[in-house]
């Protein structure tokens, strides 16, 4: 946690990643989850376009293969999204949406839902093209928030990144942890997550029980 104005704020999330199109719908998704994690909802949209945008300038102008650094920044009143490429050269550019071009298009549009609130940053070795938007300052203060919540929002964060396996473990597969350490610790996680929807206004007696007609849908799927 960081201090922001007098009230505990929220670390900055970085991601690095090369840029490709098949990136973009997993950035998307990993940024829908960490939003939704911070408490913004209603800015999963808007973020994902401008970033989705600021990527595909970079796939178009620099390069597929490229190496890419997302940063998001959570400080009030706004929320900042940068995306950070080493080409000092290629500069975005702002074109009229009525100008019959692709090129410039991707800024055009993250300027209106940024509300004009974009720019660049020129380094020695790289650039870094950002854009804010604007949130609810109580949003940017989490008072009350302990250990557990932070723990399972790392937990959700990795569950977010990591790509779903298209096969499950064999039935004689070995494991770092004996059986007993194993179910310590996935009751821990259960535990932490509990937690979690206490600190964001959830029930979880309800969640539970959503859970459990997933997980009784799933066993009937399996015979």
């Amino acid at each position: 946690m960081i201090y922001v104005g007098g009230c505990v704020g929220r670390e900055p999330w970085l991601h690095a990643f090369v840029a490709h199109p098949n990136e973009v719908a997993q950035l998307r998704r990993m940024l829908r989850l960490r939003l939704i994690l911070w408490g913004l909802p209603d800015h999963v949209d808007a973020a994902q376009i401008c970033v989705s945008e600021l990527v595909t300038n970079v796939i178009r102008h620099v390069g597929e293969g490229t190496p890419v650094t997302l940063r998001m920044v959570l400080s009030e009143p706004y929320l900042r999204l940068e995306v950070e490429d080493p080409d000092t050269r290629a500069l975005p550019t702002l074109l009229a949406t009525n100008v019959a071009l692709e090129s410039g298009r991707g800024m055009a549009l993250v300027d209106a839902v940024a509300d004009h609130r974009w720019g660049v940053i020129l380094r020695d070795a790289s650039k870094v093209v950002w854009c804010e938007l604007a949130i609810d300052a109580s949003v940017a203060c989490s008072q009350g928030i302990g250990p557990r919540v932070t723990r399972a929002e790392s937990i959700l964060d990795l569950y977010g990144s990591w790509p779903l396996p298209h096969g499950g473990a064999t039935a004689g597969g070995g494991s770092l942890l004996s059986m007993a350490a194993a179910e310590e610790a996935a009751i821990g996680v259960m535990a932490d997550v509990l937690h979690w929807l206490c600190a964001h206004g959830y029930d979880p007696d309800d969640v539970l029980d959503r859970a459990q007609n997933h997980f009784e849908a799933g066993l009937g799927e399996a015979v």
